[in-house]
């Protein structure tokens, strides 16, 4: 393992303890970001934000209070950014919409992956991955490195928090629409249904959630409705 090698530690287990002696924070940080999976791209899957365009812009774009999306284990940010490049589109198309505002809130348990996010600077390679020519030109403006820098207007849409979707998520508030996708299938069943019944409880109701392709509520059925779109599908919370 290179971190080991890199720290200078005799071996994994020593490693280990060291993590759960409680004093090593930052060792602890160091191998959470390499244990980490950061695989990401712009606009992945294409229909969650087709549905969040076309169908929940449109019942919530008139709401009275802050209309609040979360972008769970958002790793280098590109979710939460793409979703703020739509809410930016939306409000040029509709003026009126959002009267409250849209805050959108993305966590990540990395603080290295947080670090990368909050910079809103990517390479050519990174850029390449899922993003059209056209969002590239509007959003983007070239900087030195080989890199392109988004413009503040959808920078500022995003704040970005350290959180763990195994602790609590009590201070993060309420939230309209929840992006929880590609990472449920890394936790045990009992962790997952942990994670989902806590997404539950910070959605609003009638609240949105979107998972990965691969991944469902399974048995959560009293907590969430399936809606199927064409394409796609989401899951919304069932009202007390």
């Amino acid at each position: 393992m290179p971190l080991i090698r890199e720290e200078k530690i005799a071996d994994l287990s020593t490693c280990l303890q060291l993590i759960q002696s409680g004093n090593q924070a930052k060792l602890r940080e160091k191998v959470v970001d390499a244990m980490t999976t950061n695989e990401t791209l712009w606009f992945r899957d294409k229909y969650p934000f087709d549905i969040l365009t076309n169908t929940l812009f449109n019942s919530l774009s008139s709401s009275r209070r802050k209309v609040r999306i979360w972008s769970a284990a958002c790793s280098s940010g590109q979710e939460p950014y793409s979703i703020a490049m739509l809410v930016h589109e939306y409000k040029q198309k509709h003026p009126r919409a959002f009267p409250a505002g849209v805050e959108i809130v993305a966590t990540d348990i990395s603080t290295d992956m947080l670090a990368r996010a909050k910079r809103g600077s990517y390479d050519h390679l990174s850029i390449g991955r899922g993003l059209p020519e056209e969002r590239k030109n509007r959003f983007f403006r070239s900087v030195e490195g080989n890199h392109m820098q988004l413009l503040p207007e959808i920078t500022s849409m995003v704040s970005f928090k350290t959180q763990n979707l195994l602790d609590s998520y009590s201070s993060l508030g309420k939230f309209d629409v929840v992006f929880c996708r590609n990472v449920l299938i890394y936790f045990s069943v009992t962790n997952k249904r942990k994670i989902l019944q806590q997404i539950a409880a910070c959605l609003q109701d009638d609240g949105a959630l979107f998972l990965g392709a691969s991944e469902s509520i399974g048995e959560l059925t009293h907590l969430f409705t399936l809606v199927r779109n064409n394409p796609g599908i989401f899951y919304s919370k069932k009202a007390r």
